[in-house]
């Protein structure tokens, strides 16, 4: 039997859900709902929520590659960060670029993880910051960890990352060059930095992130590489009033949208991952890195 495709309405509810417009509860009613065209709320659920075994591209086991955790100071943020930093294993000591990742609305999950495997495994050094370590990390699964990032002072977050982006870029593994990559809040924070950290970060990809702060925008020079999702009503309605901002700045831009897929597209976790654009936009997305960080 021929699987049928879920309806559009379910990937809204659970971008509204994801995103704390609606409650769990109301979500799995709307679903409910649509059990009388067929579905069941297991195989909803199933293919809506996350499923991280789907997420490892790069094993943690790859020899090419080595990971470890790292901690940092942050005065102005939570006084303390940590994230996962992934390098590939180098038979010299040459210094590599190096690349933030930065994760959605709910801590350091593994397909971020994986993320920051697949930068190091090309070459980069990768270091991805959670901003839960300061309550305990991510607690392991996403619920939970949306619930605690939701609890958390934001500016102090953003100062978090702030520093973060500023230790990896004086790393010693580091040759100097930042980039940064993010996703969903992560998208957000890419863009925050780059209003914030102009010019040390010398190239900002934010996957469906909103802009920074309005008072911030007139710094964004970029160069910037940003990617939507074409179904993605709630951010790409931002996009108007950012690329105005963008221009007035002349900044150095480059805006992708991807039809027909959802926020979180890239996310292989997920039914909204769609293959052919996420690879698309991680090909541009690492060419774009390579032009910029040497």
């Amino acid at each position: 039997m021929e699987q049928r495709p879920i309806p559009q309405e379910a990937f809204d509810w659970y971008d509204e859900y994801a995103h704390g417009l609606i409650d769990r509860r109301t979500f799995i009613q709307r679903l409910t709902g649509l059990a009388a065209l067929g579905f069941s709320l297991a195989t909803l659920t199933s293919a809506l929520l996350p499923n991280y075994a789907n997420a490892e591209q790069v094993s943690f086991n790859d020899p090419a590659i080595k990971a470890n955790y790292l901690k940092f100071d942050s005065p102005k943020g939570y006084g303390e960060g940590q994230g996962y930093l992934a390098a590939p294993v180098q038979t010299d000591e040459k210094p590599l670029p190096a690349v933030l990742v930065v994760h959605e609305n709910r801590g350091l999950n593994p397909y971020i993880k994986d993320v920051a495997r697949r930068l190091a495994k090309a070459g980069y050094l990768a270091f991805a910051p959670d901003a839960l370590y300061p309550l305990g990390g991510y607690p392991g699964n996403d619920d939970d960890g949306r619930a605690m990032q939701a609890s958390m002072d934001k500016g102090k977050m953003e100062e978090d990352f702030i520093a973060a982006a500023l230790m990896l870029k004086s790393h010693p593994r580091s040759n100097g060059k930042l980039g940064a990559v993010g996703f969903c809040f992560g998208g957000y924070i890419v863009n925050m930095l780059a209003a914030s950290l102009a010019p040390p970060l010398a190239a900002a990809v934010p996957f469906y992130g909103t802009p920074a702060a309005e008072p911030l925008r007139h710094n964004v020079k970029g160069p910037l590489m940003l990617h939507f999702a074409g179904l993605d009503k709630r951010v790409d309605a931002t996009w108007p009033a950012y690329e105005q901002a963008l221009k007035q700045n002349g900044a150095q831009y480059q805006a992708f949208f991807y039809e027909n897929t959802n926020h979180g597209f890239h996310n292989d976790s997920t039914a909204r991952y769609t293959p052919e654009a996420a690879e698309l936009a991680w090909s541009r997305t690492l060419a774009f890195f390579a032009k910029q960080l040497g």
